[in-house]
């Protein structure tokens, strides 16, 4: 019995290794199955990596673009809020000197430290009124329609003044003329 035990435990163990030898010519075989796999599961990773980084440096770079647009459109507007005839010229003239705080807030650097953008904007528009429209306009060189206007009357087109008017509304031109002249010689 005990070399039937012995040849048993022989085959067992000879089972044994050729079972073990299998599965590890199974691994070798499958390994650079795997670790094909492995690479180009990381070469994948690595891709999208790269890629969501462009996304968001992308995303960043709009984000930026955006925020430059609205303190442009921001600064644009109050200026014209003002009364600021050449926005552009007046624009080209602030621009540098508004930002954006980390608040969100426009501020500008003044010798009294940052103050808001509109406060800055204002003293800058009346510090500077050249870039307001003219307050008279006419003088030398206006053209146009000019119009005389008389109480109780309709108003007199300079331009319509001619030889070919009718006689009645002629003397009517006349009268007018004679009386605004006399009117501003009396303010002399």
């Amino acid at each position: 019995m005990d070399e039937s035990v012995r040849d048993g435990m022989d085959v067992e163990a000879i089972v044994q290794r050729a079972v073990q030898e299998y599965m590890r010519q199974d691994v070798s075989k499958k390994e650079p199955a795997y670790k094909a796999e492995l690479v180009e599961e990381r070469r994948r990773r690595e891709q999208l990596e790269k890629r969501l980084n462009e996304v968001v440096a992308e995303s960043q770079r709009n984000r930026k673009v955006a925020e430059e647009a609205e303190r442009n459109s921001a600064i644009r507007t109050e200026l014209q809020r003002l009364g600021v005839a050449k926005v552009d010229l007046a624009y080209r003239a602030v621009q540098d000197g508004i930002f954006r705080a980390e608040d969100g807030r426009l501020l500008a650097k003044t010798d009294q430290g940052e103050v808001a953008a509109k406060e800055y904007l204002t003293s800058f528009v009346h510090d500077n009124p050249e870039f307001l429209p003219a307050r008279i306009s006419g003088g030398s060189g206006v053209t146009g329609s000019q119009k005389l206007q008389s109480a109780g009357q309709s108003a007199i087109d300079i331009d319509k003044i001619s030889p070919a008017m009718d006689k009645a509304e002629l003397d009517r031109v006349r009268q007018e003329i004679v009386k605004i002249a006399s009117q501003t010689l009396k303010s002399v």
